[in-house]
């Protein structure tokens, strides 16, 4: 392969001049993707895979909704994420080092926690399963903190993007095994064995962290206090956000905090729809977890197109109103019953249209974030624009039981209305131009 000349911007690959051959030789890839497997395997567990074993246990939607509210261990992992970056575990860290030795204990926590689930019932202990739950989503969140920290010790920045990609391909698997593999399994043997499963899929990962290389932790800095902690963390990194954007910055939040809500809301009631529609779990798991995540890249791809064609702000506003449109299939679906044409069309535009404009919705925040807090400004945009879906996602279950399917996914598709307004407004802001595409962004820093 001959070098690439191209401008700033175009990829690690044209800036270095490294072959395909030479990244496929680097053992950090094949390790990335199974660690990449090992972090998405445990969260549909917790999340989509769990609501369908519990609605089919007959649990009531209102406490699979409640039970969601597990994977804000996922939203607030920067939490702990210090003392995982300072403290080293013992006899573990002097023999694998300290990347490695949290990312072996979460990993069988993980581990240990699926097979606990897979021997309990929750229609007789829906508490043991909460708490089981509760510690295989602490152990995977920390996970991503660990194989995080691993990966940016581990290869340079010329290297971090193919370690990203890897990382990518392995998550993508994992979700394919948790979500549609793990179905299958409930479907042809019970629940029990398809938790059991998914724990001995764990394995995987467990054997990547042994053959992984030990690599030095980066000195996070002196500790200097939590105030001053605190104000690094957050207080800087939101006052530049205050003096760059002013009255305005009202706005954008408004919209960060609402863009995903219909989407992140209603995936939480996807599930239990399926079920109380009586679809098999084959079913759900070739239409929903098979299909429905190769349509969801396709809308991804789609959405990175209409960033750079049609530009940020028209992207986001048709990503906005497609995404909160999308729901309005749910409620046609919950009105047909059981019609399997009608679920293939209906996870197919909510995959497309919520990949779209999840494309969209990152690079917006990442176009709002300045060079001297590009990491921090986003991780706190992020947390924005998820924790709020969360928490109101919490209570989709009441709002089923009280509204009935078809009024539900309606209600949330009429977010969209407010999320319009947003996106329209944003433009009317004095002084408000076209953010910088993905492709300028690093020039610009």
């Amino acid at each position: 392969m001959t070098k690439t000349a191209g401008r700033e911007g175009t990829g690690w690959l044209a800036r270095t001049g490294a072959t395909l051959r030479d990244v496929a030789a680097d053992r950090r890839m094949a390790l990335m993707l199974v660690l990449g497997f090992g972090a998405g395997l445990p969260i549909l567990l917790v999340f989509a895979t769990l609501s369908a074993w519990l609605r089919s246990a007959g649990i009531e939607r209102s406490s699979i909704g409640l039970l969601s509210y597990v994977s804000l261990a996922y939203t607030l992992k920067f939490l702990w994420a210090p003392v995982i970056d300072r403290i080293d575990l013992p006899v573990l860290s002097r023999l694998l080092g300290r990347r490695r030795a949290w990312m072996l204990l979460s990993q069988i926590a993980v581990a240990v926690g699926l097979l606990a689930m897979s021997r309990g019932d929750p229609a007789g202990s829906l508490g043991y399963t909460v708490v089981c739950a509760l510690v295989i989503a602490f152990a995977s969140a920390t996970q991503d903190i660990v194989v995080d920290g691993w990966r940016i010790d581990s290869a340079p920045t010329e290297r971090q993007g193919m370690m990203l990609a890897s990382y990518q391909l392995g998550y993508s698997l994992a979700r394919i095994c948790a979500g549609a593999g793990a179905l299958f399994v409930a479907d042809a043997f019970g629940w029990a064995p398809a938790y059991g499963s998914m724990a001995l899929l764990m394995l995987v990962a467990i054997v990547g962290t042994l053959a992984a290389p030990k690599v030095q932790a980066r000195d996070p800095g002196p500790r200097r206090g939590w105030r001053h902690a605190l104000r690094e963390a957050v207080v800087d990194p939101f006052a530049d956000l205050v003096r760059r954007k002013g009255s305005g910055l009202v706005l954008i939040l408004a919209l960060i905090t609402v863009y995903r809500l219909p989407d992140i809301v209603s995936g939480i009631m996807a599930n239990p729809l399926y079920i109380d529609m009586k679809f098999s779990l084959s079913e759900i798991a070739t239409v929903s977890k098979v299909y429905g995540v190769w349509v969801g890249i396709a809308g991804a791809f789609a959405g990175g197109i209409a960033v750079s064609r049609l530009g940020l702000y028209p992207a986001l506003l048709i990503g906005g109103i497609a995404a909160s449109a999308s729901n309005l299939m749910f409620a046609w679906l919950a009105l047909a019953g059981h019609d399997l044409p009608l679920l293939v069309a209906s996870i197919s535009i909510d995959n497309f249209a919520g990949a779209f404009a999840g494309t969209a919705l990152i690079a917006y925040m990442s176009s709002l974030t300045s060079p001297a807090f590009a990491a921090t400004q986003y991780a706190l945009l992020s947390s924005l624009y998820a924790l709020p879906g969360k928490f109101v996602g919490g209570l989709s279950g009441f709002a089923v039981e009280s509204l009935g399917y078809p009024a539900f996914f309606v209600m949330t598709a009429a977010v969209g209305i407010p999320v319009t307004l947003l996106c329209l407004g944003l433009r009317m802001l004095p002084g408000e131009t076209e953010p910088a595409s993905p492709e300028e962004l690093p020039a610009r820093a």
